[in-house]
C-alpha cells in the first residue's frame, strides 16, 4: 500500500508494527485508486455523478428552505473537509479557538463524537468518558477548557450549548462542513498533501463534496502547499517539543533528549511511536524531523485500547498522540504504564488567518 493510500485509509494499520489491518483487498485497491483516475475510477464515476447529483441536490434543498435549518444568535465557524480521511482538524480547531479567546470572544465548540448514534446532545467535561463523547471532542475540551457538547445533530448541539453557557458568543462547529441544519457565518476548508486526489467524488474518488466548492478561508496542512491548491490558501504545521509522562504529567521532557545520543534512552533497547488517529505517517514524520529513531506502531484511527497493544513492547520510551493519550489515560493498564509519553501537538498558522477571521466576525451579532 502506497503512503497516499494509507492516508485516505480511516484505519490504514492496526495491532502490531508492520502488520496490515485486515481491509478487504477490494477496498485497499479502491483506495489506491483515488490517487489516479485509473481503470476502476472510470468504472464507478457514474456512482459518483449520481452520488453529486444527490449532494447537489440536498445542499439546494436547504438553500431554498425546503430542509430547515438553524440560525443562531451567535456566529457560527465551521471547520471542516472536502476529503475522506485525517486532514487535522483537531489542532485547527484548538488553534482557532485560542485565537478567539485571545480576541476577547467566548468560544464554544460543537461536535459529533466519532461513532455518535443518539439524537441527544451531551456536555463534555474534562473527566467524561471517551466512549460516550469521543476522543477527539475530550481532547478539545482538556485542551481548550471551553464548553464543548456533542451530538449528531449539531443544531441541537449548539443549541444545548448555549442553553447551559449563555455567555458563549460564538461558536465552532468540528467536522461540521457538510451538516447544513446548522448555519454558519464563516467555513474553513481543510486540506492536507493529499490536495484534491484524483478530484473525483466518492467512490470514484476521495471527495465528500467538491473541492471547487464555496468557503472562506483553506488552509492546507503540509509542508508545501500541493499543486492545483487554492493560491490563496494558508499553511498549517503542526509541531511539537516536548514529551510528558503519562502517569505523571508533571515529568516533562523535550523531544530532543530523545535523540539517540541522549541518556534517557538506553543503548540495548529502543523508542517506538503510537498513532491512532487517521494519518499516523504525519505523527511519525513529526518526530523523525527532530531526529528521533523509533519503531512506527500506527493503529486504527480511534482505537480504543481494550487490547493493551504495548504489552509485549520491550523498549524504554512509546510515544504517543494526544488523541490516544485521552483514552490511554481511562484504562488502569495503561494510565500506570512508565513507558508512555504524550507528545502534545500545535497547530502553527499565519497570523493573518486569524486576523481575517476576526473581520468576517466583527459586526456579527454576538447575543
Amino acid at each position: 500500500m502506497t503512503p497516499r493510500a494509507q492516508n485516505y485509509l480511516r484505519a490504514p494499520l492496526c495491532g502490531t508494527p508492520g502488520l496490515v489491518s485486515a481491509r478487504s483487498q477490494f477496498e485497499l485497491i479502491l483506495i489506491r485508486s483515488w490517487e489516479r483516475r485509473g481503470l476502476l475510477a472510470w468504472m464507478l464515476l457514474p456512482i459518483s455523478l449520481v452520488f453529486g447529483a444527490l449532494t447537489a441536490i440536498r445542499r439546494g434543498l436547504y438553500k431554498i428552505g425546503l430542509l430547515q435549518s438553524t440560525r443562531l444568535s451567535v456566529p457560527v465557524i465551521v471547520v471542516g473537509n472536502v476529503m475522506v480521511g485525517g486532514t487535522g482538524k483537531t489542532p485547527l480547531t484548538i488553534w482557532l479557538v485560542d485565537a478567539l479567546q485571545t480576541a476577547g470572544y467566548v468560544p464554544g465548540v460543537v461536535s459529533r463524537g466519532y461513532r455518535g448514534q443518539g439524537h441527544s446532545a451531551l456536555l463534555v467535561s474534562t473527566d467524561s468518558r471517551t466512549e460516550d463523547v469521543g476522543d477527539e471532542p475530550l481532547l478539545i475540551a482538556r485542551r481548550t477548557q471551553v464548553p464543548v457538547v456533542v451530538g449528531r445533530q449539531r443544531a441541537l448541539a449548539a443549541t444545548t450549548l448555549l442553553a447551559a453557557q449563555p455567555e458563549v458568543n460564538v461558536i465552532v462547529s468540528d467536522d461540521g462542513l457538510q451538516h447544513y441544519a446548522l448555519q454558519r457565518d464563516i467555513e474553513i476548508v481543510l486540506s492536507d498533501a493529499r490536495g484534491a486526489g484524483n478530484g473525483w467524488l466518492m467512490p470514484a474518488g476521495p471527495l465528500r463534496e467538491s473541492s471547487l466548492r464555496r468557503r472562506d478561508f483553506t488552509v492546507i496542512n503540509a509542508a508545501q502547499v500541493p499543486s492545483g491548491m487554492r493560491h490563496d490558501a494558508f499553511r498549517m504545521v503542526l509541531s511539537g517539543a516536548y514529551a510528558e509522562r503519562l502517569s505523571d504529567q508533571s515529568q516533562r521532557v523535550a523531544l530532543k533528549s530523545l535523540l539517540p545520543s541522549h541518556t534517557l534512552r538506553s543503548v540495548e533497547n529502543k523508542i517506538v511511536a503510537a498513532a491512532g488517529i487517521g494519518n499516523p505517517s504525519r505523527f511519525f514524520s513529526m518526530l523523525r524531523d527532530v531526529g528521533i529513531v523509533f519503531d512506527e506502531m500506527p493503529l486504527q484511527d480511534h482505537y480504543d485500547f481494550n487490547v493493551n497493544p504495548f504489552i509485549d513492547l520491550v523498549c524504554d520510551v512509546i510515544l504517543i498522540t494526544e488523541k490516544d493519550a485521552v483514552k490511554c489515560m481511562q484504562i488502569d493498564a495503561l494510565k500506570n504504564d512508565p513507558r508512555l509519553w504524550v507528545v502534545p501537538v500545535t497547530a502553527q498558522i499565519d497570523p493573518a488567518l486569524a486576523e481575517q477571521i476576526l473581520e468576517k466576525l466583527r459586526g456579527k451579532p454576538t447575543a
